[in-house]
């Protein structure tokens, strides 16, 4: 029996590096393809580029935004997702209020560093809360997130920014789920939290719920190995 596709999905200013230990393990025995979102400005553009590109029918894996595109992407078309693995994300629209300005600012704060130091000065401030504190002095693991932000650009970053600031509430989606759905979180992520992860796991009818001990947000580079390992499962549950 042929393995089915799996489609893996970036989030903020990430590319294939991201996914790299996943790709290198699981792609030995089935088709992978990493999504590009290019400089598309909405989630659902960045959907529409997903099913364009890929197979009829395939699994589907989205990291941070990249677990937001994958919900859009269900959205569309169901019939063409056979499982979803959603990792260290979240699904509601930006909060109404202090919090939602809280944030907006936040991210226009990084844009503007962007635009006025440069992508790597504004990538490591940024990284500073995206991984567990003990990794910040793990300086190969930096270099490659802080690498990785700095290609995407300012103008990219731009996009995806106002994609996230505009993005749709799914709660209701996930209740409609009807497909194997791993709902994985580094324990300390700070950025998209554990308690939001059980709450979509609770959301979706028969999902697995798997957190990460030692790992902050950007999971599958922190622990590649057991993000690999959880993935795999997922796909031959």
């Amino acid at each position: 029996m042929t393995a089915e596709p799996l489609v893996l999905v970036p989030g903020l200013m990430c590319d294939e590096t991201v996914w790299r230990h996943q790709v290198a393990v699981l792609g030995a025995t089935r088709d992978i393809r990493v999504a590009d979102h290019a400089q598309s400005d909405t989630l659902g553009a960045m959907a529409e580029r997903i099913l364009d590109q890929a197979p009829a029918r395939f699994a589907l894996a989205g990291h941070s935004m990249g677990g937001r595109v994958a919900l859009e992407v269900v959205a569309r078309a169901p019939e063409r997702v056979s499982r979803l693995a959603l990792l260290d994300t979240g699904y509601e629209a930006l909060a109404q209020g202090e919090a939602g300005d809280r944030e907006k600012a936040g991210r226009y704060r990084l844009l503007e560093i962007a635009r006025r130091d440069g992508m790597l000065t504004m990538a490591s401030d940024w990284a500073r809360g995206m991984v567990h504190p003990a990794r910040l002095t793990d300086m190969r693991l930096m270099d490659a997130i802080h690498s990785m932000i700095a290609r995407a650009g300012v103008a990219t970053f731009d996009a995806q920014i106002r994609a996230l600031l505009a993005r749709p509430d799914r709660t209701g989606l996930l209740a409609t789920l009807n497909m194997p759905t791993l709902v994985l979180c580094g324990r300390e992520d700070n950025w998209s939290p554990l308690a939001r992860h059980e709450n979509m796991a609770r959301l979706i009818k028969g999902s697995l719920l798997v957190s990460v001990p030692d790992c902050g947000h950007m999971s599958t580079m922190e622990r590649p190995e057991a993000i690999t390992a959880a993935i795999l499962g997922w796909l031959e549950s």
